[in-house]
């Protein structure tokens, strides 16, 4: 039962009991093995009226709601979570990589393995410079 259906069931009962006194004996009569029939007919996992009046009923769909949502956030969250993890691990691999040709850069500058023309060429500094952004 959503909201609507609790408050219109409270409204009709609070209508009934209002009338009461005024009601005849035949239709109170009628309502009461109305009454009947429907708890007769009530499924059996369906919770009953009175549960739902009570604290244990209110506190016991609350947590079944909530496990329901808290299953629904996770089914969206853990995939989540895993394409962050996902794009951080590409992200890193991509750090590694251009940190390592950084470094043979810098390695066969510092160790003079470059001919000497390398150093003259503006292409070449372009290079080292982009590189070094």
């Amino acid at each position: 039962m959503n909201t609507d259906d609790t408050n219109f069931a409270y409204k009709v009962r609070h209508a009934l009991n209002a009338r009461l006194d005024d009601m005849p004996a035949s239709t109170a009569d009628r309502l009461a093995a109305a009454r009947k029939t429907a708890l007769s007919r009530k499924k059996a996992h369906a919770p009953a009226a009175l549960a739902h009046a009570s604290l244990a009923g209110n506190v016991g769909s609350f947590f079944s709601r909530f496990s329901l949502l808290s299953l629904g956030r996770a089914g969206v969250g853990i995939p989540l979570l895993a394409l962050v993890a996902a794009l951080a691990g590409v992200y890193q691999f991509e750090q590694e990589r251009r940190i390592g040709e950084l470094a043979e850069l810098d390695a066969a500058v510092l160790s003079d393995e470059l001919p000497l023309t390398a150093y003259l060429d503006h292409g070449f500094n372009a290079y080292l410079a982009q590189r070094a952004q």
